[in-house]
């Protein structure tokens, strides 16, 4: 996998982890935990991205 095709990857992973957070946020008995849990997550792709991005 080129490196402009993995980072392509981790940005549509990132932005589908955005989308289920905000969704999370907005139903109602979701668990803080699970929501916690995928922002992390997130924040693993985001430093992946930037550090790829620096290569």
């Amino acid at each position: 996998m080129s490196l402009s095709s993995r980072l392509q990857e981790l940005r549509r992973r990132h932005e589908a982890l955005s989308q289920k957070v905000e969704e999370a946020q907005r139903s109602p008995g979701i668990d803080d935990l699970a929501i916690a849990e995928m922002k992390k997550q997130k924040l693993k792709l985001k430093e992946e991205i930037t550090r790829l991005a620096a290569l």
